[in-house]
């Protein structure tokens, strides 16, 4: 008989019906329901195909667990591979299919791989595909003929291409106290925390708080345990000083308890509100952490993948909370008394109880009276050997079994059984405390590893603790959250629990040796015989064993498997689980979905950085584009314009008059202590110690192999106390470039380093009035030329706000940067732009900033490429023969002085056509067949001061050849032209206008 749902009992809501489809099949469930429970109370039993062998599998767990059930969710054409039917609520509209499998679920070509047997063991992929000669296909040649084949059978679901429309967001959080898991320990501890007054978050990854509570059948102080929990849960919502997290699962714990989790906010509903994300990140910082919870085993033993084989306290879930009877007749096998538990619930709900397998001698007196009341044998000192059936369990063998030594011995007997419950103990969920730092510890007792001493502020409560009774875990959830808040508490009254909770020590029984597949990770179809196969290939070690099998490397990521796995490798060895150890269990505990990661963010994964003045760009007409990881604007373009003929505008404007530029992405280092004119003197190629306070100096910094990294300008703000430019795109390099030296090379040097890019916004003013604009609006100095010559540094107001101001300029015009606090960035900006406008000022973007420095021949990042020494820049005067510095002792080897090394020159289009970016320069051109490039252009603009396309370039021979005449060459643009090559400072070399 099928599974069904009874007329009465669980708590899902009978009277809301809801319709979905399964591989295009109608079903239909309650409200309350998962696409789980739902399913097998229409009787389906199977539910996917196993990842290598397609054998036909069922549910195993009622939770996140679940390593079988593994089902595609479909939004249009958007595909949701690899989600736990059992973590799927459903709703109307909700379509669904199955996985791994062709053509059908039911008949799937795929199970052919059955009867590979051992040739597709742990390890085929490299020792069948990798070496057999057959025919012409020798070594190699094999594996590539197969490799096709090899991965389109790799993979479970099927990842979509379409792209998602959901929203997502990010959140962040701070608390005193984080409690993980809303079981009778969870909600003892946040009950505790908050009436201690501290600040908590109660995080569960069920959409129902209560845990165990909602389906255990115990009762609470004389209530069901249900109704306890509701009324705690009720409770907590009323108090201002708890957040109440549903459908959120903690995955990460990182350093100083920065904790990740993930809220499925509308995973559960047909289409979201307004505004709604599909998940929401959440970042938090908790002061203490509770944590909790555990996960039942099964039992390793031929055939126990079979759907129908379903955990005990799984079963006691489907019936308990969601009505649902896994089958008429059903047998139990265990090796705890807790499982006993789950006897009494199938009975209750209607189940006739074929047997109970015990592998134990003797049990308790509470677990014989449980089983006599459920009716069926009682089978002590048995154990499953094997399960009947095809697509779903219709009947087990039994034998006789002895616990000290593992040995069967008798005839295998047979039982009709629809269903099978199995148990073999619990293992306490230890993921986060292990991700805190530190390795599981091996309890005995318990047979399962337990929580290591915390090195960051956690405390575990109930089963995390290895405390299986609800009445161990309200008593130890109260105290965790009086510890957790930092409170010493009083006198509680703890809920008297009925009935006694039965002992859940197990056997020490793992597995149990009989003829068949006997499956440890059911996901990945490893079965106890891949794990002695690496024992017997030398893969001893845990993290060896997990890579070389697979074993707790699925989605799961081992869940249910691990200690089993572990287990079987120790008998193997012939050591004692404690000296096998296990994995470290590393985050996310469970699958996160990417876009929660990038949330708001989405197009690139990189984070966009926006200036205090972007919306003003935006206003006011700009055309963004990305310098790095800034946005910056490109052209403030009028109606009608192209690209070229604004950024011509733009430039020539602010040669005849004056223009503003936003540089507040440009990097900024703050360089401060004793040493940090020595540190910057041991840095830069010159020499910055001289450097009177109140001035600037322009510098150029190599790398230790003597290339060139990057330039800029540092301002000496104070004895000690210096401000580091940099490039927009090496701000981040530069910063680990003076780390790793302080860090590594020199960590004697009192200097410490704060990178204040954030902190400042900056506007520079240049052009023939940007003098009399910034006399207009800056009060509290003077801005004259002997008050602020070039390279000076003046202090002042503009429209209140206090800036900073350095006259210095990359235009070639006098020009000036005046920075302030990035709170006051948009109003110095406002007050700037006003006070321009009667002098004509114009906002000028990166291609009119570009213009003006191929003009003036400065270079930036496309001539500073990785490749390129100060010498070849034209920057011989900036490297010091008066002290060392950073690449001072390879920056003369003979191949970085060599005479045929490019050199920075200028070009001119003499074709009046556009250059392009990246073309060769060739002393003769040949467009059939290009060779011979002497060089290539790295910088290109049409020059208003000029009239001419010209470009900066990179030519052997440099100056050598100035006054010469070469060509372009750009076979993939098509593009060939005459070029004349010319100093690089086209305008204004003697720089009287911006010394003027």
């Amino acid at each position: 008989m099928s599974p069904r749902r009874s007329q009465s009992g669980g708590r899902v809501d009978r009277t809301r019906t809801i319709r979905f489809t399964f591989d295009g099949r109608p079903f239909t469930g309650h409200a309350g329901d998962t696409l789980a429970s739902a399913l097998l109370a229409n009787g389906v039993t199977l539910f996917a195909r196993s990842f290598k062998y397609h054998r036909p599998r069922g549910v195993l767990t009622a939770g996140i667990d679940e390593p079988n059930a593994l089902v595609t969710v479909l939004h249009g054409e958007v595909r949701e591979p690899n989600t736990p039917a059992t973590m799927l609520e459903i709703y109307d509209g909700l379509t669904v299919v199955s996985q791994n499998r062709f053509p059908t679920l039911a008949f799937d070509f795929g199970a052919a791989n059955q009867l590979g047997g051992k040739i597709l063991g742990a390890g085929f992929y490299y020792k069948t595909f990798m070496g057999p000669v057959v025919g012409p296909l020798k070594g190699t040649r094999f594996w590539m003929f197969c490799e096709y084949f090899i991965r389109r059978a790799a993979g479970l679901g099927r990842a979509g291409i379409a792209s998602d429309p959901a929203r997502y967001e990010r959140m962040n959080a701070f608390c005193d106290v984080l409690v993980v898991g809303s079981g009778p320990a969870g909600l003892m501890a946040a009950k505790a925390a908050v009436d201690s007054g501290a600040r908590v978050i109660l995080a569960e990854l069920e959409p129902k708080f209560g845990g165990t509570a909602n389906w255990s059948g115990e009762t609470m102080d004389g209530v069901a345990a249900a109704e306890w929990a509701s009324t705690m849960v009720r409770d907590l919502k009323a108090r201002d000083n708890v957040r109440l997290l549903p459908r959120t699962t903690v995955w990460g714990y990182y350093d100083d308890n920065s904790i990740a989790a993930l809220e499925r906010v509308t995973d559960h509903k047909s289409a979201p509100a307004k505004g709604e994300p599909r998940h929401r990140h959440w970042s938090i910082r908790a002061g203490s952490v509770v944590a909790t919870g555990a996960f039942e085993r099964p039992l390793v033993f031929p055939g126990n993948d079979r759907p129908g084989v379903m955990l005990a306290g799984a079963a006691e879930r489907y019936a308990n909370e969601f009505g649902i009877l896994p089958g008429q007749k059903v047998a139990l096998f265990v090796n705890n008394d807790g499982a006993y538990r789950a006897a009494a619930a199938m009975r209750k709900a209607g189940a006739e109880i074929a047997a109970i397998v015990d592998v134990r001698g003797e049990i308790s007196e509470a677990a014989r009276e449980i089983a006599e009341e459920a009716g069926g044998e009682l089978l002590r000192g048995h154990a499953v050997v094997a399960t009947e059936g095809g697509r779903h369990v219709s009947g087990i063998k039994v034998q006789k079994f002895d616990v000290a030594n593992g040995a069967l011995s008798g005839e295998a007997r047979h039982l009709d059984a629809e269903c099978l419950l199995v148990s073999g103990g619990w293992s306490p969920v230890i993921h986060l405390a292990s991700q805190a730092g530190m390795k599981p510890e091996w309890n005995e007792a318990l047979q399962a590893f337990l929580p290591p001493k915390p090195t960051q502020n956690w405390v575990g409560a109930g089963a995390f603790n290895g405390r299986f009774t609800t009445t161990e875990a309200l008593a130890e959830g109260h105290a965790a959250g009086l510890s957790a808040a930092g409170s010493p508490g009083g006198p509680v009254s703890i809920p008297e629990v009925e009935p006694v909770a039965l002992d859940a020590h197990p056997a020490p029984v793992f597995e149990i040796r009989a003829k068949g597949k006997a499956f440890v990770d059911y996901q990945h179809d490893v079965t106890a015989d891949d794990v002695r196969l690496a024992y017997k290939e030398g893969f001893v070690s845990v993290e060896h064993l997990k890579r070389y099998t697979t074993l707790g490397m699925a989605t799961d990521q081992g869940k249910t498997s691990n200690v089993p796995g572990i287990a079987i490798m120790a008998e193997a060895l012939g050591k004692p689980i404690a000296d096998v150890g296990t994995t470290r269990f590393r985050p996310p505990f469970s699958p996160v979905s990417l876009g929660a990661l990038a949330a708001e963010r989405y197009g690139e994964l990189k984070p966009e950085r926006l200036t205090p003045m972007h919306d003003w760009h935006l206003e006011n007409g700009a055309a963004m584009y990305a310098a790095g990881l800034w946005y910056r604007p490109m052209i403030y373009g009028l109606a009608g314009e192209t690209v070229e003929q604004a950024y011509i505008r733009e430039a020539k404007t602010t040669r005849e008059a004056a223009g503003i530029v936003d540089v507040s992405t440009l990097g900024k280092i703050a360089v401060q202590g004793p040493d940090a004119a020595d540190f910057l003197d041991r840095v830069y190629t010159n020499v910055f110690s001289t450097l009177a306070v109140g001035k600037a100096r322009y510098g150029l910094m190599l790398r230790e192999d003597g290339i060139a990294l990057d330039d800029g300008t540092t301002w000496r703000l104070g004895n000690d106390d210096f401000l580091m430019t940099t490039t927009t795109a090496n701000a981040g390099k530069v910063m680990q470039h003076l780390e790793y030296l302080l860090d590594v090379v020199w960590p004697d040097l009192k200097v410490q380093l704060t990178s204040v890019t954030d902190q400042w916004a900056g506007a520079a003013i240049g052009g023939p009035k940007a003098r009399e604009i910034l006399a207009s609006c800056v009060t509290g100095t003077a801005v004259d030329n002997e008050t602020l010559p070039f390279m000076g540094i003046v202090h002042g107001e503009i429209a209140g706000a206090p800036v900073m101001i350095c006259r210095l300029s990359f235009s070639g015009e006098m020009a000036f940067e005046v920075y302030s606090g990035a709170g006051h960035g948009m109003h110095v900006w406002e007050a700037l732009i006003e006070a321009g406008k009667p002098f004509g000022m114009v906002p000028y973007g990166l291609e009119a900033l570009g213009t003006m420095r191929i003009e003036k021949g400065h270079v930036t990042g496309a001539e500073i490429d990785g490749r390129t020494t100060g010498r070849d820049l034209g920057l011989d005067w900036m490297l010091s023969k008066k002290k060392p510095f950073v690449g001072s002792m390879m920056m003369d080897r003979e191949g970085l002085i060599a005479e045929d090394r490019v050199r920075l020159v200028g070009v001119i289009s003499l074709d009046n056509r556009p250059l392009k970016g990246g073309a060769h320069i060739v002393e003769e051109v040949n467009e059939k067949e290009p060779k011979n490039s002497i060089g290539h252009i790295t910088a290109v603009c049409y020059s208003p001061a000029l009239g001419k396309y010209i470009g900066l370039a990179l030519v052997k021979g440099g100056k050598a050849r100035i006054g010469t005449r070469a060509f372009i060459s750009d076979p993939l643009r098509d593009r060939f032209g005459p070029v004349e090559i010319v100093s690089n400072h086209f305008f204004d070399p003697e720089g009287k206008r911006m010394h003027g």
